[in-house]
């Protein structure tokens, strides 16, 4: 067998494969392998294609990037109308809708509808012929689309060549290109950083990337699909319901969304959309109502059409969540870190379910990319339980004497001076705990649930114990006496037993609970027990550097030696520096960790890059340099530490953490492990008790799974791990493997 058979045969299999596990992440969302092997075979592909050109395939997964920028899109017509949908904008408009289905079929009981969100994207058609992609085309006006063939081609979601086998010669698939939003963040995000425009919402942004002429713009983009009907089927047979036709797309390795779910009559039609509508800020990505479908083909080809719509389907809409108001004014907060955050006051305006006045501008840099004035008229935004934003400024509609903001100087709560740290969004109060809004923030942290949890001291309670000066900060929540808080508000002598009560149960907590309830900046609940694991005791967190944690390269070493010489500056002081020219990684981090061995760059350029270079004695998960920074700064200020001490007085205190030792003997070390249901304690204690014992605790079921321990109640979590065929244990059973004699 010559070389070019081998690789023929070779590069038939990895596109299999790849194709396979294009399947497993993106139809299935069960990956089987990690990107880094994913890669691997994709880049031997491309060693073989590019060894052997004749074998360059165009359904290859290596061709997805497409050719050369177009000078504009051909225009293509659907061998079927891509029709539009009806709305129902109330559970009214949907009963009428059941209600005229069931008339035109001549039924008496209940129609079988097939229901998935209604994704807030862009429609698109799909043709493959023999199973390989050849053309996909917008939607247009319904007859006629753009031809974006190129642009769809990147998509990874898309399939190149149909998996499987048995599809007719001709298939047009009808489905929706939209971009999830931690995609969408990402992307605005770097085009924040870039300096360029930003996009208003989702949906603009898969519209705008799949309508790039240069097909590499498109690939660049976060972009996903899913399937939600057909077109022209010729050359071979479809199932006879909506629900089968998907779950054949889905084999064929086609994406269909997971939420689809065939239904018995209106009240399970109501009920999907209820169960949908309260988790929809939860899902990936956005979406705007659900479709409803009757699930036979026959009885959709019965009922036929009117004008551009079927008379077999209906999208019942969700309430909108962008509309037009006035910005009344704009106002400044002082959250429990300091930061000084912008806050329009608005016009009120009934938006997604609610009244809404007030939206947050985020931060100056916000408002300067946005030019937001008071007097604007301005698209406003919310999403379930997000806070309103103000998405953007109608210009044409500005008035003559719309006022420009500036940032105030003073902190509008305590006065303090209003600093922006060079490089930083967010400007702060520099109070600290004098300032009160800090203080009153800072404590309700403290007391919060997943802090140190005290059961009864509620945000209205601690506004009056701040306002009343009983408490200046959290370690005085210790010291309060029953009698005192008798007199509050609200507050009887049972009341202010029982909190004295909870007060000291508080006092004994974890080590991770304790460094989440400091409220140090960018520590959230994650990265307090990642601390904690890796550290073990607050003596080893109070005493860490920069040194231990951030590193300096001997490549930057040397680089940062140099220019710091021809800076000409031996006198300055090391922390003095926030930058240093030509050295872009060189940070405030950096000159900070520089000034725990050297006092002025004179002492850093004597040293000579050997002495300055610096590999960090410590990892911890998710602590970049960055956030070092601000973890070692918050303990490094004597005010912090004089109020951990104060706690430390008051009785606070925590179990020593297991030592590292004994994960090596515990079964569970490098299990993966999943909790549902209902337990005998919080989640929360066997989280921590896993964690602890060398577990990793994830929040979904999959086939990397070792075990779900489930409660009574368990839902969905469950059935998934049931039909992985994963492991589910109870209390019994996981005290038995902690134990040894499971």
């Amino acid at each position: 067998m010559n070389d070019a058979v081998s690789a023929a045969e070779r590069a038939a299999q990895l596109r299999q494969q790849l194709e396979y596990h294009n399947h497993r992440y993106y139809v299935l969302d069960e990956p089987e392998i990690p990107d880094s092997e994913y890669d691997r075979l994709y880049r031997e592909l491309q060693d073989i294609e590019r060894a052997f050109p004749q074998l360059v395939d165009p359904s290859s997964p290596t061709q997805r990037v497409g050719g050369a920028p177009l000078a504009e899109f051909d225009e293509v017509e659907h061998a079927l109308p891509m029709l539009s949908l009806d709305n129902a904008l109330s559970g009214e408009a949907l009963v009428d809708f059941d209600r005229r289905v069931r008339e035109r079929l001549a039924r008496d009981g209940d129609v079988v509808y097939a229901a998935e969100p209604k994704l807030d994207g862009l429609a698109i058609s799909l043709r493959y012929e023999d199973g390989v992609l050849v053309q996909a085309a917008t939607r247009g006006d319904g007859t006629r689309g753009e031809n974006v063939t190129q642009n769809v081609r990147t998509i990874g979601a898309v399939p190149l060549r149909l998996l499987g086998s048995g599809w007719p010669s001709v298939l047009e698939v009808r489905g929706e290109i939209f971009m999830p939003r931690a995609g969408f963040e990402s992307l605005n995000a770097r085009q924040r950083e870039a300096g360029e425009k930003t996009f208003a919402n989702p949906r603009n942004a898969a519209a705008g990337s799949l309508r790039q002429l240069d097909p590499k713009i498109t690939a660049s983009r976060p972009l996903s699909m899913f399937c939600y009907g057909l077109g022209l089927v010729e050359g071979g047979q479809m199932a006879a319901t909506h629900g089968e036709n998907m779950a054949v797309l889905r084999d064929w390795g086609l994406p269909v969304s997971p939420e689809l779910r065939v239904l018995q009559g209106l009240a399970a039609c109501n009920g999907y959309f209820d169960d949908i509508g309260r988790r929809r800020d939860r899902l990936a990505y956005d979406i705007d109502g659900v479709v409803f479908k009757v699930d036979s083909i026959a009885d959709q080809q019965s009922l036929g059409f009117v004008a551009r719509a079927p008379r077999w389907a209906i999208a019942r809409k969700f309430p909108a969540q962008e509309e037009l108001t006035l910005v009344e004014a704009i106002e400044f907060q002082v959250g429990r870190t300091g930061a000084v955050t912008p806050v329009a006051r608005l016009q009120p305006v009934f938006v997604g379910g609610v009244t809404v006045s007030n939206a947050t501008l985020h931060n100056m840099d916000e408002i300067e990319r946005k030019d937001i004035r008071v007097g604007d008229t301005v698209i406003v935004r919310r999403a379930g339980d997000v806070i309103p934003e103000v998405v953007r400024a109608l210009t044409d509609r500005r008035p003559a004497d719309a006022q420009q903001v500036a940032l105030p100087s003073q902190c509008p709560v305590c006065g303090s001076d209003v600093v922006r740290p060079a490089g930083e969004a967010v400007a702060r109060c520099s109070g600290g705990l004098f300032c009160a809004a800090q203080r009153r923030e800072a404590i309700k942290h403290f007391a919060s649930r997943k802090a140190m949890d005290i059961e009864g001291l509620g945000d209205k309670l601690i506004d009056q114990l701040v306002e009343r000066g009983m408490v200046d900060d959290p370690s005085a929540l210790f010291g309060l006496q029953a009698d005192a808080l008798a007199g509050l508000e609200r507050m009887g002598p049972k009341s202010a037993d029982n909190l004295v009560a909870a007060l000291a149960a508080a006092r004994k907590t974890t080590l991770p609970r304790f460094l989440f309830a400091l409220g140090i900046l960018g520590i959230g609940e994650t990265m307090a027990e990642n601390v904690a694991r890796t550290l073990r005791s607050l003596d080893a967190v109070m005493a860490l550097r920069l040194v231990d944690l951030v590193e300096i390269k001997p490549s930057q070493a040397g680089k940062l030696v140099d220019a710091l010489a021809a800076l000409g500056r031996p006198e300055l002081r090391t922390e003095q520096l926030t930058a240093v020219e030509g050295l872009k990684w060189f940070t405030s981090v950096h000159a900070l960790m520089l000034a725990e061995r050297f006092k002025t760059v004179g002492e850093v350029v004597e040293a000579g890059p050997a002495a300055v270079a610096n590999s960090p004695r410590l990892k911890i998960d998710g602590v970049g340099d960055v956030l070092a920074g601000k973890l070692v700064t918050f303990f490094r200020q004597s005010h912090n530490r004089e109020v951990i001490a104060r706690l430390l007085d008051s009785g606070v205190t925590w179990p020593p953490m297991a030592q590292p030792e004994a994960h090596a003997r515990s079964p569970l070390t490098g299990k993966t492990v999943v909790i549902t249901g209902t337990l005998s304690r919080p989640r929360d204690d066997f989280k921590r008790q896993l964690t602890e014992l060398g577990a990793k605790v994830t929040g979904s079921v999959s086939n990397k799974t070792d075990y779900v321990l489930a409660g009574a109640e368990a839902g969905s979590k469950l059935a998934r791990a049931q039909a992985l065929g994963v492991e589910v244990i109870d209390e019994q059973r996981l005290q038995a493997l902690i134990d040894g004699s499971g």
